[in-house]
């Protein structure tokens, strides 16, 4: 699976998956599973860098003191909002307001879907942000309809 960034706005990105032929209904579940708990784990902020004390320790964890006040005093890494996954022929798009996630959430997803290309379903291109020429992405809609949710509540 080749990967590729264009333009990239964290609070307006949309992430393009180039299937190797058109994926069945299964395959996009299976899709969708893995965009779905990625942004959920990203809402619930499992993207933060500044808070990685395991990941910071190394090989040796055994008895690892995790200190709370360091967690506490880190600030919050949240997604936003994530819309619907759309399919056309053999692409798949989902459009992502990362909100303060660190970007170590977008090596997550590649790690993850790199793997799941080679286990699953095959995927030829993961792209990260920009859109492409022949799906064009139209104006915010997303963006706009959660600023109204916002407002509303």
């Amino acid at each position: 699976m080749d990967v590729e960034f264009r333009e990239f706005d964290p609070f307006n990105v949309w992430i393009w998956i180039e299937f190797n032929t058109v994926p069945s209904e299964m395959e996009k579940q299976y899709v969708e599973e893995v965009l779905n708990s990625w942004f959920f784990l990203g809402k619930l902020g499992g993207f933060n860098a500044e808070n990685l004390q395991v990941q910071d320790v190394g090989l040796e964890v055994s008895y690892m003191e995790y200190d709370d006040n360091v967690a506490e005093d880190s600030l919050a890494a949240l997604m936003h909002n994530m819309g619907e996954v759309e399919y056309e022929s053999h692409w798949g798009r989902c459009w992502f307001d990362l909100g303060t996630s660190d970007a170590i959430a977008i090596d997550v997803l590649i790690n993850a879907l790199r793997q799941f290309s080679k286990d699953y379903v095959v995927l030829d291109r993961l792209i990260i942000g920009g859109e492409n020429e022949d799906w064009r992405t139209g104006e915010n809609r997303y963006r706009s309809e959660t600023f109204a949710d916002s407002e509303l509540n």
